[in-house]
């Protein structure tokens, strides 16, 4: 057994596509047009087609896939430019702060809600 990577569901694949790979600056490895899967291995997956593969059904909720019980934990190797560059086009959570285990990091919402934290490469 070995763990993969987690899918998030998105409502607008091309808008959540664009969103990781050109504000977050991840590579593109495979486009399946309602999946996606990036080079460090992070994927997204258009939610109601998901859904009906895995629950033979879909959900027509308007509310969000996103909610806050879950966070996307990414690295980057400098961390005051990448604020710089992400920040005025997302909702913060909130800008760089260090965090008790010494580590700076910024947190924000992607287009769905999932809470994404950015932080500086830890030893």
């Amino acid at each position: 057994m070995r763990f993969i990577n987690p899918i998030p569901f998105v409502r607008d694949i091309s808008r959540s596509k664009e969103f990781y790979n050109e504000l977050l600056g991840l590579n593109i490895i495979e486009d399946a047009g309602n999946f996606v899967l990036f080079e460090c291995g992070f994927a997204i997956h258009e939610g109601q087609s998901l859904e009906q593969t895995i629950w033979d059904q879909k959900h027509d909720a308007a509310e969000p896939y996103g909610r806050r019980n879950l966070l996307l934990y990414f690295e980057h190797g400098d961390l005051d430019a990448a604020f710089e560059n992400i920040a005025p086009h997302v909702e913060l959570i909130h800008a760089v702060e260090k965090q008790a285990w010494g580590q700076r990091v910024f947190r924000f919402y992607d287009p769905d809600g999932h809470a994404i934290e950015i932080g500086e490469p830890q030893s």
